[in-house]
């Protein structure tokens, strides 16, 4: 773990089985009392002919749940945010605080000078990409490297500089690219959108050139604290049950972190020399650390660019709640976040590991 970030936890319950969601009446109540309080806010490609880059009608077609719009009815794809403007922008915020999180690195794996390939699962919008973002370091670093970024929605711009592609696709279907094909694979923000984890990192590893390296980036979905601010009652907390009880309706897990499945399904399907980097990411401008109160002051930002964008889907498609209650519970939990005196934090995690090479 990075010297700056907060201190590691030292108590706390950490199981990730989830008790029964609180009634809305709760978070009415509690918006009633606390209606004025907490005002100080720190405010490598196959055929390109039998590739998945065409867009069809079907595929624009958006579901609309809500006044909010969802990716299509695409195959056995189904991902709980929406995938509108106001959530693209939420998601554009997010690369940011990760990058920086990162030191501003794009990626961890200790890649070769002369990569060729690099694939990207689960795209979102341009400005998101850790390793597709035009104009960026990667492309500086590997001009020779042609590059591919993947999703369920077409939410990409219509123009994309050269060696850069865009493919309509979904991870959770067999892969269409050639085996041993592509020297980095790129994975990031799949919690919840996953039914066989290893049957993910076991097409990963076909399409992975030997030698090559397979990246993996997931956050939990719970809010936690150290000293005790994140209590059983409270909106922050029943953040991450809307994820674990909508991910097992789904049939998806959002308890990647917790169930360690990055290390172990990778490890499953043959990669070799792997490591693993932990971060725990506030919410919030809490820290005395200048670079983690910075990014929790982004992850704030980013939550309540869209709070009901992350939430919609597993509360009122997956939970029955209606839209009401869904917009109680998150000015409830707008409240909670931006009161300094709360201390909240998830945690992050970086699974990188190499294909061997061929003996």
């Amino acid at each position: 773990m990075a010297p700056d970030e907060p201190p590691a936890v030292t108590g706390g319950d950490d199981s990730t089985t989830a008790q029964p969601l609180h009634p809305v009446t709760h978070w009415e109540q509690l918006n009633e009392q606390e209606e004025a309080d907490n005002n100080d806010a720190d405010s490598v490609i196959s055929n390109p002919a039998e590739s998945t880059a065409s867009m069809t009608s079907s595929i624009l077609s958006y579901r609309t749940i809500q006044g909010r719009t969802f990716h299509s009815e695409r195959g056995n794809a189904q991902y709980w945010a929406a995938n509108d403007e106001q959530q693209s922008e939420s998601m554009d915020i997010v690369h940011h605080f990760l990058s920086r999180l990162l030191d501003d690195k794009l990626f961890l794996s200790p890649l070769k000078d002369n990569i060729q390939s690099a694939l990207d699962i689960g795209t979102g919008t341009v400005e998101g990409l850790l390793i597709l973002k035009p104009g960026s370091d990667f492309a500086d670093q590997f001009p020779s490297a042609k590059v591919v970024g993947t999703d369920i929605s077409p939410i990409q711009p219509s123009w994309v500089p050269p060696k850069l592609e865009f493919h309509i696709d979904d991870c959770t279907q067999p892969w269409t690219f050639a085996p041993d094909s592509i020297d980095f694979v790129h994975m990031r923000y799949l919690f919840g959108s996953i039914k066989d984890w290893s049957a993910l990192f076991k097409e990963a590893f076909r399409a992975c050139r030997p030698g090559g390296w397979v990246e993996s980036h997931e956050a939990s979905a719970m809010m936690e604290s150290d000293d005790g601010t994140v209590t059983d009652t409270s909106a922050m907390h029943e953040w991450g049950r809307f994820f674990i009880e909508g991910g097992k309706k789904m049939g998806q897990p959002c308890t990647i972190i917790e169930d360690d499945l990055q290390q172990k399904c990778m490890r499953e399907a043959g990669f070799e020399d792997i490591q693993i980097a932990d971060y725990k990411v506030a919410i919030g401008g809490w820290p005395k650390d200048k670079k983690m109160r910075e990014i929790g002051q982004y992850v704030l930002a980013a939550l309540e660019q869209d709070f009901e964008g992350y939430v919609l889907y597993m509360a009122n498609q997956l939970l029955g709640w209606s839209m009401q209650e869904v917009k109680v519970y998150c000015a409830q939990l707008r409240r909670e976040l931006r009161y300094t005196a709360n201390h909240p934090f998830f945690r992050y995690r970086a699974v990188y590991g190499r294909k061997p090479q061929v003996s």
